[in-house]
C-alpha cells in the first residue's frame, strides 16, 4: 500500500449565465458595461476587510465583508498556531462528542443552523441516520430542532433520544446524547424553549451528574449573550465565539465556516479542512480573476441586473439533487428575498452536479415481468447522470431561460467553494446598492423557511 495520501480533486466550479443571453431576458452587453461597477465593489469589500476587523463601531456596509477572509484566517491560524487555534478546538471538540455519544442535536434557528444542516445534507452519508453506529463509523447521528416552537416535532425527538421507558442513566454510548446550541447574541424563542426542554431531558438522562451534562453542552455564540451565561452557570468548558474571531458578530446565514457550520460537520465525519480549503480557493479567484471570468462577479452583475431590468431578485436555486435542499434553503436566508414577486417572472439558476459521489446507478430491465408498459425500455442500461442530463435539457424548455451553475463533484472542496462564492456574491451585490444609494436600513427577510 502507498504511504503517499491520494491527491484529491480542486476542480473549479463554473457559472454559465450565456442561456439568458440567448433568450434576451439579460443582454452579455449590459453585464459588460457593468464590469467597472462591479470591480470597484469587489475592490470596496476587500478593502473594507481590514478596517472592519480592526474597528469597534459598527459596520457602515449592510453586509459586514467579514466572511471573505475568515477562511484564509482559520486555516492560517491552524497552520501557525495549531494547538491554540480555533480550528483545532473545532475538531477536538468533535473528537471528544464523537467517541462519547450516539447522538447529537444542534439546536438553532434560520440561518444559525441552516449552514451546518447544508454541510450535513450534502456531504455526509445521505442515510447518516439510518445507518448503525459501525456503518457510520462511529460517528453520531444528528437532528436539528429549535427552528421554530414546534410541540409534535420536539416531542417526536425526544422519543427517539430520550424515551420514557429508558433509564434515567446509562454507560451505553448508545444512549447518550449531546446538544450543540448556536445562538446570536440576542437569540430567539424558539431555540431559547427547545434548549430548556432538552436541557432538562438531558439531566435526567445523565442522573443530574453536573460533570457528565457539562461535558454533553457545547455553546456556539456571542460572549456576551444569555446562553452564553447559561452554559457557564452549568459549568460547560466548550463555548464557541459566534463572530468567529472578528470584532462584531457575524450574521446568522454568514456564520456557515465558522463552529456553527464546521463543528456539526465535523462531528459527523465530515472534512471541514477541505471545505475551508475549497472556500479559500474561491477567495482567490475572487481577488484575482477578472470580471469576465470571474463566477462572483458574474453571478453578482447577473443578479443586480435581473433586479433592475426584470423588477425582481433572482429565483432561488434550481436543483437537481436532493443533497443540496438544505444549501437551497441557506440561500434563501442569504438572499433574505421572497421567492414570488407577483405579477413578476424570475430569473432561475439551476444547479448541477457533475460527477456522482457514489457508484452510477443504471436503469435495470424487468423482464420477463415488465414489457414496455412505463415506455422506459429505449433507456434500459443508461445511468442515473446520463438520465439527469437529459432531463435537465428538457426543463427549461419547459420552465423558462436559467444560468447555470455546476459543480464538479459534491464533495467537501467543492461545497466549500459553492458557500463562499453565495457569501461573497451577496457581500457585492449589496456593496453595488450601498455605493449607489449610500447606506439604507435592509428590508426584513421575506423568506418563508420550508417545513422540515
Amino acid at each position: 500500500m502507498s504511504a503517499l495520501r491520494p491527491k484529491l480533486p480542486v476542480d473549479p466550479l463554473t457559472y454559465d449565465p450565456s442561456s439568458l443571453f440567448r433568450t434576451g431576458c439579460i443582454s452579455q452587453q449590459s453585464l459588460e458595461q457593468m464590469s467597472v461597477q462591479l470591480d470597484r465593489a469587489r475592490h470596496n469589500a476587500l478593502a473594507g476587510i481590514d478596517g472592519f476587523q480592526a474597528s469597534d463601531l459598527p459596520p457602515q456596509e449592510p453586509i459586514p465583508p467579514a466572511c471573505i477572509d475568515l477562511p484564509d484566517r482559520l486555516l492560517a491560524d491552524y497552520a501557525t498556531r495549531r494547538h491554540a487555534s480555533e480550528l483545532w478546538k473545532i475538531l477536538g471538540v468533535a473528537r471528544r462528542l464523537r467517541e462519547t455519544v450516539d447522538h447529537i442535536v444542534v439546536l438553532g434557528s434560520g440561518g444559525s443552523s441552516l449552514g451546518a444542516k447544508a454541510l450535513c445534507e450534502a456531504c455526509a452519508h445521505p442515510r447518516h441516520n439510518d445507518l448503525s453506529r459501525g456503518e457510520r463509523g462511529g460517528r453520531p447521528r444528528i437532528s436539528f430542532e429549535g427552528d421554530r416552537i414546534d410541540n409534535d416535532s420536539a416531542q417526536g425527538l425526544l422519543d427517539v433520544i430520550a424515551p420514557a421507558t429508558a433509564g434515567r442513566t446509562t454507560d451505553d454510548v448508545l444512549e447518550r446524547f449531546a446538544i450543540l446550541v448556536i445562538s446570536p447574541g440576542a437569540g430567539t424563542l424558539p431555540t431559547a424553549v427547545a434548549t430548556r426542554l432538552f436541557l432538562k431531558a438531558l439531566i435526567d438522562r445523565v442522573g443530574g451528574d453536573r460533570q457528565r451534562l457539562a461535558e454533553r453542552v457545547v455553546a456556539i455564540t456571542s460572549p456576551a449573550s444569555g446562553l452564553a451565561d447559561l452554559v457557564r452557570a452549568i459549568g460547560c468548558p466548550d463555548i464557541f465565539d459566534l463572530s468567529g474571531g472578528v470584532s462584531h458578530q457575524i450574521d446568522s446565514p454568514f456564520s456557515v465556516l465558522t463552529a456553527a457550520g464546521l463543528l456539526p460537520a465535523s462531528i459527523v465525519g465530515i472534512d471541514v479542512v477541505r471545505i475551508l480549503e475549497g472556500a479559500v480557493a474561491m477567495n482567490c479567484r475572487f481577488r484575482e480573476s477578472p470580471v469576465s471570468l470571474n463566477p462572483v462577479l458574474q453571478y453578482a452583475g447577473v443578479a443586480s441586473l435581473a433586479e433592475v431590468m426584470l423588477g425582481a431578485p433572482l429565483a432561488s436555486l434550481t436543483l437537481w439533487t436532493n443533497r443540496l435542499n438544505a444549501t437551497r434553503a441557506w440561500h434563501d436566508q442569504l438572499r433574505c428575498v421572497s421567492r414570488t414577486v407577483e405579477g413578476k417572472s424570475m430569473l432561475a439558476t439551476n444547479l448541477f452536479v457533475g460527477q456522482p459521489r457514489r457508484d452510477r446507478l443504471a436503469l435495470p430491465s424487468l423482464s420477463p415481468w415488465v414489457q414496455n408498459e412505463d415506455a422506459l425500455h429505449s433507456l434500459i442500461g443508461q445511468t442515473w447522470p446520463e438520465l439527469l442530463l437529459a432531463d435537465s435539457q428538457v426543463s427549461p424548455v419547459l420552465n423558462g431561460p436559467a444560468a447555470t451553475l455546476c459543480l464538479p463533484r459534491l464533495d467537501e472542496h467543492a461545497l466549500g467553494q459553492l458557500l463562499q462564492m453565495l457569501m461573497l456574491a451577496a457581500v457585492v451585490k449589496r456593496q453595488l446598492v450601498f455605493h449607489t444609494s449610500g447606506p439604507r436600513t435592509p428590508e426584513p427577510c421575506t423568506e418563508q423557511r420550508p417545513s422540515e
